[in-house]
C-alpha cells in the first residue's frame, strides 16, 4: 500500500470552495467533495488504502468509532462502548495523537498513516466503511450518554440489518420542515451497515460534506442547487430519493450529554484566522468549555472517571 500523493497546489478551482491550497487539502481531511476534487486527488488510490483498513481490522466484533480529541473524554467513551458490549475502534486527529490511555480490548488505529493529511475528522472513514467494517457504530467526540440511553442504542445498532444505517434525526421545525437545504440526518451518533454504506458510495450520497461532487453522482447541479451541503445531507438524500433505508435516532434525545457549540452564546472558537470553521480546534474548544467532571455528574457517569 502506497501514499496517497498529494498535490501542490489546487488542480480544478471550479470545485473550489477557497483559493488557499492549505484550506483545500484541510477540507479533505474533514470528508468535503468539493476540495476532494478540487484538488483532483486519485479515488481508486483511497479505495485501495481503506481496503487495507479492512484487512488490518478484519475480526474486530462490533466496532464502535470513538475520535480523540482529549484523551480524558475519549477514554469515558471507550468505558461506555465497552460496557455496552462493544469494542472502541479509537481514531484520532493527526494533530492530537493517539489517547494516551487506552482500555484493554480496545483497538487504536491511525487511520491517517497512509493518507498523509494534515487532519481528519472521523466522517472520513466513515465514507468508506463498507471497505473495512460490516458494521460500525460512530458518535462525536464531544458527546457522552447515559447509561439506559446507552443501552437502547446498542440494542438498536446489534439488530440493524444489513443495508440499513442508523442516524440521528432533529426536526427543524415546521417552518423549514419542508424546505430541503434545512434537512439533514448527522453524525451524533448511529451505526451503519456495510451495504448501506456501498450503496451509498455508489449512489454518490453518503457522510462527506458537498456530496453533488461525489464522484458517482449523477444529480450533482440540482443537489447543489436545492439541498444543504453538510455533513449528513447526502445521508438524507440517500433516504428520501434513493431508496435508502435509514432508521432515525432523535437526536432531542442526547442534547444533555452533547458538549457542543451548538446553541452556546458564550462559546469561543479555536482556530486558524482564515475566516472558516475548517481548522477548528476541537481539542482545545472541548477542555475550554466543558469540565468533564461536571459532565459526568450530570449524567450519573461519575464512577467512569
Amino acid at each position: 500500500m502506497t501514499a496517497l500523493a498529494l498535490p501542490g497546489g489546487i488542480v480544478r478551482p471550479e470545485f473550489a470552495r477557497f483559493t488557499d491550497y492549505a484550506i483545500e487539502l484541510a477540507q479533505v481531511g474533514q470528508g468535503q467533495w468539493g476540495a476532494f476534487r478540487a484538488l483532483d486527488l486519485d479515488l481508486d488510490a483511497v479505495l485501495d488504502i481503506a481496503r487495507g483498513w479492512g484487512r488490518q481490522l478484519e475480526g474486530i466484533e462490533r466496532p464502535w468509532l470513538c475520535w480523540n480529541v482529549d484523551s480524558d473524554w475519549c477514554l469515558v467513551q471507550q468505558k461506555l462502548v465497552r460496557e455496552a458490549g462493544w469494542t472502541p475502534l479509537v481514531g484520532f486527529d493527526p494533530r492530537v495523537g493517539p489517547p494516551k490511555k487506552v482500555l484493554p480490548g480496545a483497538v487504536v488505529f491511525d487511520f491517517n498513516e497512509h493518507l498523509g493529511l494534515p487532519l481528519l475528522y472521523p466522517h472520513f472513514p466513515l465514507e468508506f466503511a463498507f471497505l473495512f467494517a460490516g458494521k460500525i457504530a460512530f458518535w462525536h467526540s464531544d458527546l457522552l450518554v447515559r447509561r439506559e440511553k446507552m443501552r437502547t442504542l446498542a440494542a438498536m445498532f446489534d439488530e440493524l440489518k444489513d443495508g440499513r444505517t442508523a442516524a440521528a434525526w432533529v426536526d427543524p421545525g415546521l417552518r423549514h420542515r419542508f424546505w430541503e437545504r434545512r434537512n439533514r440526518y448527522w453524525e451524533l451518533v448511529g451505526c451503519t451497515t456495510r451495504a448501506a454504506s456501498r450503496d451509498q458510495f455508489e449512489k454518490g450520497c453518503g457522510w462527506w460534506m458537498a456530496y453533488w461532487a461525489h464522484p458517482n453522482q449523477k444529480e450533482g447541479r440540482t443537489i447543489r442547487r436545492r439541498f444543504y451541503w453538510d455533513h449528513g445531507a447526502g445521508i438524507y438524500y440517500w433516504h428520501k430519493y434513493a431508496g435508502g433505508d435509514v432508521a432515525a435516532i432523535d437526536g432531542r434525545e442526547f442534547e444533555e450529554g452533547h458538549f457542543t457549540k451548538i446553541g452556546n452564546k458564550n462559546y469561543a472558537g479555536v482556530r486558524e484566522p482564515n475566516g472558516s470553521d475548517v481548522r477548528r480546534d476541537m481539542s482545545q474548544e472541548l477542555v475550554r468549555h466543558f469540565d468533564l467532571k461536571q459532565a459526568c455528574e450530570k449524567l450519573e457517569l461519575t464512577d467512569l472517571l
